[in-house]
């Protein structure tokens, strides 16, 4: 595997137990005052502030390796080493602008720093692009070959994260990072953030614009810079928020007919009989209707803010048709003794997974009720920003449930091998859940789920242009 030129593999595709990769899921896809959710105040030692002290272990992992750095994704024991996604560091930047503190400033300044190196210092391309992943610090892969580099290579290259074929670049991804820098554009005034923003987007209408009958923009490029035949919800919906944004900031009417398109193809996923989006399609003719995931429910509603109102009703349906329970008594269930958590799942397909078989080749088998802490944030966000009769309750259950899990879950695990703050981060799921899409998540903390943690507890909507 080592240099391999592999597949633009969904952000989310994971290593189960540090054994083997993932199949790519195919097509799968603001602002708001600081308030805290139940007990979390924001205070020293409170949920929030022990989920701010992960994001800081996460991105200071690796001291000896200089000071442009990114945040490492997942603790060691997910098997992904340094691996630092794009997109868990664009939720970080997010996360940190959410504390609105001078400290969350400055390392969100740090990380758009460290976005627009890369940006500007890839190995093979000028273009404005991004890369699924880097790396951020040194480690020994499991062929024995060494990875010897921090996130600025010897020659002062960005270390992108060939070892797992993490060398492509998807329109999600892309997108994230351009509202990442828009956000910090925004707040520090700084053109040199909303330059690499519209970079991001002039690629991005280059590479995935498509007049395919449905419309909308593409999923991105593969590894070896093949054009991916997918359009997904998800990422549509992302760049409602990001080509809203560059409109606003640069007064370019382009960029509003831009975000025209992408909504419009978000607009043509919905399923009025249902009360959902579809995730996408696969050939730019035919809508993909299985399976059905969850984010494609919740950052809907998040973007499109007052002109999809019509749509929230995708909200109740996932607070209803995704819900799952876990617990000990659970079949595969990995929660200890005497605890339980409850939130949504992944996917329609997360529900009905074989329990019987592995959810990939060397990963353990799936338990169908695994909470996605992720997703869970998604939704107790959402729901919080609709404020319908009932919606604040039932956003402090989930968060109630998310902070549990960061208390209780995950214990032990580390970080560049060093030992994480005490209850510190949120794991991505409460037991292995299969998403239906090729790939599983699994009980390790997570800069992704604490970060949606973070901006739900803080009341941040991400996707508001």
């Amino acid at each position: 595997m080592t240099g391999r030129q592999g597949p633009a593999f969904s952000r989310r595709s994971l290593i189960g137990a540090g054994l083997g990769i993932s199949a790519m899921g195919l097509a799968a896809a603001g602002s708001g005052q600081a308030m805290a959710a139940g007990s979390a105040t924001g205070r020293a030692g409170s949920a929030p502030a022990r989920g701010r002290a992960f994001l800081a272990a996460a991105m200071d992992a690796y001291p000896d390796h200089g000071s442009i750095r990114l945040t490492q994704s997942y603790t060691d024991q997910a098997g992904l080493f340094s691996t630092a996604f794009t997109y868990d560091n664009a939720l970080a930047v997010l996360a940190h602008l959410a504390a609105r503190t001078a400290g969350g400033l400055s390392r969100a300044t740090a990380l758009g720093d460290a976005l627009l190196y890369a940006q500007s210092h890839d190995p093979a391309y000028d273009d404005g692009r991004l890369r699924q992943a880097y790396n951020v610090g040194p480690y020994t892969f499991y062929d024995g070959s060494r990875q010897p580099d921090g996130f600025v290579r010897a020659d002062g290259t960005a270390n992108v994260g060939t070892q797992f074929g993490f060398t492509g670049t998807a329109v999600g991804d892309m997108a994230w990072a351009g509202i990442a820098l828009s956000a910090l554009a925004r707040r520090t005034k700084a053109r040199r953030f909303l330059a690499g923003a519209v970079r991001i987007g002039e690629w991005i209408e280059r590479t995935g614009r498509t007049d395919e009958p449905l419309g909308g923009y593409k999923f991105g490029v593969d590894g070896a810079n093949q054009k991916l035949p997918f359009t997904s919800t998800e990422h549509n919906t992302d760049l409602v928020c990001l080509f809203g944004r560059l409109a606003r900031l640069t007064g370019d009417r382009v960029w509003a007919a831009r975000r025209g398109r992408a909504e419009a193809f978000v607009r043509r996923m919905w399923e009025p009989s249902g009360g959902f989006f579809y995730t996408g399609t696969n050939d730019g003719v035919t809508v993909n209707k299985s399976p059905i995931p969850e984010d494609t429910q919740t950052w809907t509603h998040l973007a499109l803010g007052s002109r999809g109102r019509g749509y929230s009703r995708s909200l109740d349906w996932a607070a209803a048709e995704l819900a799952v329970l876990d617990h000990a008594g659970r079949r595969n269930s990995t929660v200890p003794a005497g605890q339980s958590y409850e939130g949504v799942t992944f996917s329609s397909a997360s529900l009905v997974a074989n329990e019987d078989a592995p959810i990939a080749e060397g990963q353990p088998r799936p338990d169908r009720n695994g909470v996605w802490f992720e997703g869970t944030a998604h939704l107790a966000l959402a729901l919080r920003d609709r404020r319908d009769r009932g919606d604040e309750a039932r956003a402090r259950r989930l968060l109630s449930s998310i902070e549990q899990a960061q208390d209780l879950l995950g214990g032990g695990q580390t970080v560049g091998g060093k030992a994480l703050p005490e209850r510190a981060g949120v794991v991505s799921a409460s037991s292995p859940l299969d998403t239906g899409f090729g790939f599983g998540y699994y009980p390790y903390r997570h800069t992704g789920a604490t970060a949606w943690y973070l901006m739900a507890a803080a009341r941040f909507n991400p996707l508001q242009a």
